[in-house]
């Protein structure tokens, strides 16, 4: 069997998930009226938390008794239903993201109720048992009606805060009416009319993904702002004490002994590595800032939003809330960019001068062991010669010697004559004693050389 027939049952199992859409079959048990509750948790840990997330997610579908039949769970996307006695419908929705996880709790009440309002879900003994991960994101309460929207005095009265704001998204007759004010249980509220006829069931699930999503990612955005601003005094310190200190550097490097060098670059080195690790954080918390508003403004795009009659648009509130935020973010990580490349530009140049300091004085060594060695070299020359002279004197005087000896036997007749004739042999014969010892010096040492060598690579 070929590698490529091998691989195939895993290409179709990727290319089957990545067509898949779990959300589709939630479609058929939605209708209109519906009451809806959203909470999204932001995890410190995402590698932990979100396989922790599913395990609370499967607790929740075991204390509300959901049967397995109506279950679906995935690695990041679960919901289940259960159906009430009385004919009303929970639907319970997990999904796990990048950075954060949620849950959508749909009460859809019965035929014979039909009406919906804010506050608690009334799904018969309904509670929420949990404890969620992670910190709040935000929390909404929606409310999914038929029919027309109501007058907007009546939606004074119950959504808090000072102004209403009000569109027409995905057609005409859906409408959306929010104040983008927590009540007391700290949930925005928003009221969805999708007009008389309900359509397509899963409508519902696309309008209210719409809202939360752009929730979401408008308070991921701006859930950030307190360490941004912490951040933004932080780093202007840091480039005035940067400043002041490449104008110090700058003006004095020129002169600047070993000492000094080394105190400012340890004083660099250690703003480096406080910039470094705000670098990171931010780095860590900011990235994401583009990618959220992306979605943010492609979300309201592909609602189709159209205002209404004395309603500010939902857009004007969204759009003004975050305008900009993104682009200040990446502003103040290229800032620290900026800033941490500057104290690596002069370390880099006070290293560089340490440099120097080194071989100047490095060169001067090696001038002063130069001057040496040619001292010791002439000194040399000198030993020899005196070595000569020293040489010839005894061998002349124990010539003398010999030639009394001589003398005296009758075989010579003039001592005094006989020396002086030796002198210059005697110098001649100190020279080549001379010579020849250093010679064979010189070629022992060169044979002991290489067998060292040759014994070393035998070893090793």
């Amino acid at each position: 069997m070929s590698q490529s027939e091998m691989s195939r049952p895993g290409t179709e199992t990727f290319l089957r998930k990545l067509h898949e859409r779990p959300h589709q079959p939630i479609g058929k048990w939605l209708r209109a009226p519906a009451h809806v509750h959203y909470k999204a948790f932001r995890m410190s840990d995402p590698p932990t938390q979100r396989p922790a997330s599913r395990s609370e997610f499967q607790s929740l579908l075991g204390h509300f008794k959901v049967p397995t039949e109506t279950t679906e769970l995935r690695d990041n996307f679960g919901y289940g239903v259960k159906e009430a006695a009385t004919g009303d419908r929970l639907i319970l929705i997990w999904q796990a993201h990048t950075e954060y996880y949620n849950y959508q709790l749909w009460h859809v009440p019965s035929q014979a109720k039909g009406t919906v309002v804010f506050g608690p879900l009334t799904f018969p003994d309904y509670t929420f048992p949990v404890e969620p991960l992670g910190s709040m994101v935000c929390r909404l309460d929606i409310l999914l009606t038929t029919g027309l929207l109501p007058a907007r005095s009546e939606l004074r009265g119950l959504m808090p805060g000072p102004v209403l704001y009000g569109s027409r998204i995905f057609n005409e007759q859906t409408c959306v009416a929010t104040s983008f004010t927590p009540d007391d249980q700290g949930r925005e509220r928003y009221w969805v009319s999708v007009g008389p006829s309900q359509g397509d069931p899963s409508r519902l699930k696309d309008i209210v993904d719409a809202i939360v999503r752009v929730e979401t990612y408008y308070h991921l955005l701006l859930m950030q702002k307190p360490l941004f601003s912490a951040a933004i005094d932080q780093v202007y310190k840091f480039e005035q004490v940067h400043l002041k200190q490449r104008e110090i550097i700058t003006s004095h490097i020129g002169h600047a002994n070993s000492e000094t060098l080394q105190r400012w670059l340890n004083t660099l080195t250690q703003d480096l590595l406080k910039t470094n690790r705000m670098a990171g954080k931010l780095h860590f918390e900011l990235s994401a800032s583009l990618p959220y508003d992306k979605i943010v403004h492609t979300t309201l795009t592909s609602i189709a939003e159209h205002p209404m009659d004395s309603y500010r648009p939902i857009s004007d509130y969204v759009l003004g809330g975050i305008t900009g935020v993104a682009e200040g973010y990446q502003q103040l990580l290229r800032r620290i960019d900026t800033l941490r490349g500057g104290f690596e530009g002069i370390i880099a140049i006070i290293r560089t001068r340490i440099d120097l300091i080194l071989e100047s004085q490095n060169l001067a060594l090696l001038q002063s062991v130069d001057k040496t060695t040619k001292s010791q070299v002439i000194l040399q020359h000198t030993v020899e010669g005196l070595s000569i002279i020293v040489i010839a004197y005894y061998l002349a005087g124990l010539a003398g010697y010999v030639f009394k000896g001589f003398a005296e036997l009758g075989w010579l007749k003039n001592v005094n004559l006989a020396s002086a004739i030796f002198v210059p042999i005697a110098v001649g014969l100190a020279f080549s004693i001379t010579t020849f010892s250093k010679r064979y010096l010189q070629k022992k040492l060169a044979g002991e050389q290489p067998a060292k060598e040759g014994s070393k690579s035998e070893n090793s």
